[in-house]
């Protein structure tokens, strides 16, 4: 029992008051604002009125308990709440905040006390005779914590809350009132049960969907579910089993036991047969099984209503339906599902945890949480991420290889041992003359990325790739199966109302958006819209906005290069033009750095523009949105990325010129390769630009919500918002907690797709020149995986359930990446590699020992035919008749002096030939990989023909036994009916025997 409370009721000094208590009643936000105003303006009457109703909270309570010590008869779930309720009253005492209570409380646990006068006060004012036992306030025999049956339920503790609609019941318009009734009334005659919750500031509308209507619209939405145990099936189920259990596949998983799902937390399930649903067939499904009309169906169904629902009366028209466009208008703050606190609990223990990065996702759980396309997207990860492994591992062994036979390169030997070797000035005026064994160590890092086993790591690349998403097909139909969505198309899906909306606002097709029976209601249909009359021009102009910015995107990498050029041209701040550090970090790196400014900053202005452009279309369903949105913003990333590093693996250095005739843009010599070759400064840009996209997304996708929460959290704490409407809401419940979490949009997946699919486009794109991207892909996916499920557990609400079979469009862009990486390879191998020099020049000079390769590749230029004098000054290299450059030109004392000699067509052919031959290879052997592995495998594909047979037979004999019965049925009724007439006959017989015989 409680009785440490302060005995006068109004004995509390405003001294003691701090700033927290202050605002007490203004964080509530009591119903009557009036009174809630006035407190405000007076700090001691607050002082009074906290006491008062705290006391009256504690009578209420001890009138329900009885007895109690001090006339304090506040349960509060043990004697650590009941010592936090009485330090509560205590001067300094810091006052627990709404959030804290939402993540379990701050510091040392967190008090309870605020929340649970909160949760008195509320049940004060719904006029209960018992208190809620939300957070931390306990019933008679209560769990605390959310175990209350109210806590997301009706009130009447036994239906549960599927959906949940949020206003400002305050400031509540009269005209957004009565939208808001004329829609709650239709949703009440679909058969919706509706509540209304008016504690707070904010109104809540709970919305329960009976059994009726869940069973009405799975049928028209042509749900799957599973079926009773029928005869026949546990062979097929114990064959497919019994193939997939082979002696490898127990030696992998007792091998790999520690990664596991915990089977007390995450069951396996029993395998069904899944059957679209039919009340007709009513008896034959499992409504006992987990994935009988789950959570995330159920909360799908419930939105489908909510978006085709009307709220004007009158003329109905397309453009006057559905809770988004109420949302828009503001009559609506807000519709969301709420959260499981049991089922979201279990999965941030066992899966939202960084600590649990190696093992296995519960995919089951996720598809019932969140529903098949969010499950999809992690199943996705988490595949993508797993064949990351086996090329990663070799991708380090590449680069092992390069630093175990460091010293063998003849190459990096050559110009370390080299002393007399002056090469020519990189840039015009305020270059010197330079000695080639300066760049001994960047020639050494170069060979690292630049020997024998770049085409090796390349052709495993191209294999790669192709045997990932073939084998990625195989397992998702697996999971397509298992889930019961074998089949689903999106043909069933329904059309948009924003499409029937922007279809009923075209005057054209206004007449052919609704049809009118007898009676005079209209009926809205779903027109054909021809491409060329309407579709084209919103088409066109949106792909042509597109384009805009991809220029403007070139325009900026432009823009970078001219940079670069200027650098060369002039002393730089940065350093000593002259020094290495300069020609080979210093300059590449802070042009890569502010390369990805500029990409980033052209990311978020066109990723909002897109969203625009795409509602401009004429999409008719959901999945044709997010194609035409995921399409435009793809082929804009794909150059906003990766332009920079085309241009340094297939542009730079390779049309210089020569010291007497350079090739300039803008009065600026062109970029020459670094010191380290043209691969090298690839190396570091795509370092650069991978890493820190890896790092800014995390920083806006983690960092960013939880500053604004910490942020919000201050405000509240020390008063910093500026109106009563800024006023937070109490959380003692599970739809007031999901409040206050940032909104789940419908295209959320798209960020976290597009971020990995560029990132596979970097690894299958460029990884040649960095053989380690593939294990940076792997490390960042590892954490990306429970950081993308942290923030939908914790930051996020709950989306709405949406079916897929696949991943959409994003398997066909990846297919696309695949095979330009294949002529991506080719061309960076035979430009940008010394292969093919190397080659020619073996075969070419009989030298396979590359020992005079080194001179080779270097020209000779005659220092008085430069077209612009260098200032040298007090120079050591004034005197220098001859230097080289890096060019196969013919020397000054040929007849036809510089050149092309015959060796650089030479060098020129076999490149080309070998872009023919290695893309002809590759190409191939993908086609090949392709065709020997479908799709589906084998043994689905037999065991899906299996069911469905096994399926039709079941149906067939149900049918015939509901006919038995029937016509059983009929046959009675005439037997009954036959009885009942001999009857009725027999006793007229009797009457009129009667009658004759009293007659005589």
């Amino acid at each position: 029992m409680y009785s440490a409370v302060r005995t006068n009721d109004y004995d509390y000094p405003e001294s003691e008051m701090d700033e927290r208590e202050s605002l007490y009643f203004d964080t509530i936000s009591l119903a009557e604002s009036e009174a809630a105003a006035a407190a405000a303006a007076h700090r001691k009457s607050i002082s009074q009125s906290r006491n008062t109703i705290y006391h009256s909270a504690v009578d209420l309570a001890g009138d329900e308990g009885g007895g109690g010590s001090g006339g304090g008869r506040l349960r509060l779930g043990g004697g650590a709440a009941a010592e936090h309720a009485a330090l509560a009253w205590q001067p300094g005492y810091r006052q627990s905040t709404a959030l804290e209570h939402l993540n379990g409380g701050g510091g040392g646990g967190g008090d309870h006390t605020d929340a649970a006068i909160a949760a008195q006060m509320i049940a004060l004012q719904n006029g209960r005779n018992h208190l809620p036992t939300g957070i931390g306030v306990t019933g008679d025999g209560g769990q605390g914590g959310g175990d209350d049956e109210t806590y997301r339920r009706f009130d009447d503790g036994k239906r549960s809350v599927d959906f949940v609609l949020a206003y400002n019941g305050e400031t509540q318009l009269e005209e957004h009132r009565r939208k808001c009734e004329i829609f709650e009334a239709n949703l009440q005659r679909e058969g919706l049960q509706l509540e209304h919750n008016k504690v707070q500031r904010v109104h809540f509308i709970k919305i329960h969907a009976p059994a009726e209507v869940l069973y009405r619209y799975a049928e028209i939405l042509k749900i799957k579910v599973p079926l009773k145990p029928i005869p026949g099936q546990d062979q097929i189920f114990a064959e497919s089993a019994h193939e997939f259990k082979t002696c490898f596949s127990r030696m992998c998983k007792s091998l790999f036991s520690s990664v596991q799902l915990n089977t007390a937390l995450f069951p396996e399930r029993e395998p069904r047969i899944h059957l679209e649903f039919s009340r007709n067939y009513l008896e034959l499904y499992d409504t006992e099984h987990p994935n009988f009309l789950d959570a995330s169906t159920r909360y799908s169904i419930i939105n489908f209503i909510l978006q085709r629902q009307r709220f004007v009366e009158g003329e109905e028209t397309a453009d006057n339906l559905g809770i988004e466009k109420l949302v828009q208008d503001g009559v609506y703050t807000c519709a969301y599902t709420l959260h499981d606190k049991d089922d979201r609990d279990r999965l941030l223990k066992e899966w939202a945890n960084i600590s649990k990065w190696k093992n296995l996702q519960p995919l089951d759980q996720i598809k019932d949480y969140f529903g098949a396309k969010v499950a999809l997207y992690f199943a996705w990860l988490g595949f993508y991420t797993q064949m990351l492994i086996p090329i990663s591992v070799f991708g380090v062994l590449c680069f092992l290889y390069g630093f175990i036979t460091w010293n063998s390169d003849p190459i990096s030997r050559d110009i370390c041992d080299d002393n007399g070797t002056i090469m020519c000035p990189q840039c015009d005026r305020s270059c010197d003359y330079w000695r080639l064994n300066e760049t001994c160590t960047s020639s050494k890092f170069n060979y690292l990325i630049d020997n024998n086993m770049t085409v090796v790591f390349a052709f495993s690349m191209a294999i790669w790739a192709v045997v990932y998403l073939e084998f990625w097909k195989r397992y998702s139909a697996g999971l397509v199966h298992r889930w019961g969505l074998t089949g689903f198309t999106h043909h069933v899906e329904h059309p948009r109302p924003q499409y029937l909306a922007r279809i009923s606002r075209t005057k054209k097709l206004a007449g052919k958006a609704y049809e009118q029976d007898h009676t005079g209601k209209r009926t809205i249909l779903d027109p054909d819209v021809p491409f060329w009359s309407f579709k084209f021009l919103p088409n066109f102009t949106s792909y042509s906005i597109m384009v805009l910015f991809i220029c403007i995107s070139v325009i900026a990498i432009a823009g970078i290069i001219i940079y670069r050029m200027a650098q060369r041209a002039s002393h730089s701040i940065l350093g000593s033009e002259n020094s290495m550090t300069f020609k080979v970090m210093i300059l590449p790196m802070t042009a890569g750095i502010i390369d990805l400014i500029v990409i980033s900053l052209l990311d978020m202005v066109y990723s909002n523009l897109a969203v625009k452009l795409t509602n401009y279309e004429y999409c008719r369903t959901q999945t044709e949105y997010d194609e035409s949105l995921t399409i435009k913003n793809y082929v804009f990333q794909f150059v906003n990325y990766y332009s920079s590093l085309f241009y340094i693996a297939f542009l730079k250095g390779k049309f210089v010129g020569y010291p007497a005739k350079y090739n300039r843009v803008l009065g600026f010599r062109q970029e020459e390769c670094n010191p380290g070759g043209c691969l090298m400064e690839l190396c570091m840009q795509l370092v650069i630009i991978m890493a820190g996209k890896q790092a800014v997304n995390a920083i806006v996708e983690m960092l960013i919500p939880y500053l604004m929460r910490t942020f919000k959290e201050l405000s509240y704490r020390h008063g910093w918002y500026k109106s009563h409407q800024d006023q937070r809401l109490v959380p003692y419940n599970q739809f007031t907690e999901d409040y206050n979490l940032l909104p789940a949009e419908n295209n959320s997946l798209y960020v976290e797709y597009l971020e990995m699919v560029v990132q596979f486009g970097f690894i299958t794109l460029f990884s040649l020149a960095f053989p380690l991207a593939p294990l940076l892909a792997l490390l960042n996916n590892v954490i990306e995986v429970r950081l993308d499920a942290i923030k939908m557990l914790r930051f996020l609400r709950r989306p709405v359930g949406m079916r897929a079979r696949d991943i959409g469009v994003w398997h066909s862009i990846m297919t696309v990446v695949t095979r330009i990486a294949v002529a991506s390879s080719a061309m960076i191998i035979a430009f940008s590699t010394n292969l093919i020099p190397k080659i020619v020049y073996a075969a070419s000079m009989g030298d396979p020992e590359l020992n005079n390769y080194l001179n080779f590749t270097l020209a000779v230029f005659n220092t008085k035919d430069f077209q612009v004098q260098p200032l040298l000054g007090g120079s050591q290299h004034v005197n220098e008749t001859v230097c080289r450059y890096t060019e196969f030109r013919n020397s000054p004392e040929d007849p036809h002096p510089y050149k092309r000699p015959m060796i650089y067509w030479k060098i020129l052919t076999g490149r080309l030939a070998f872009i023919v031959i290695y893309q002809n290879i590759i190409t191939m052997l993908q086609g090949i990989l392709r065709w020997a592995v479908p799709d589906v495998s084998g043994r689905l594909l037999k065991r899906i023909k299996r069911e469905n047979f096994l399926l039709r037979e079941h149906i067939i004999e149900y049918e015939k036994q509901h006919a038995m019965k029937l016509v059983q049925t009929e046959l009675n009724g005439q037997q009954k009916s036959e009885g009942e007439l001999r009857q009725r006959n027999n006793e007229t017989v009797i009457r009129n025997r009667d009658e004759a015989t009293s007659f005589v």
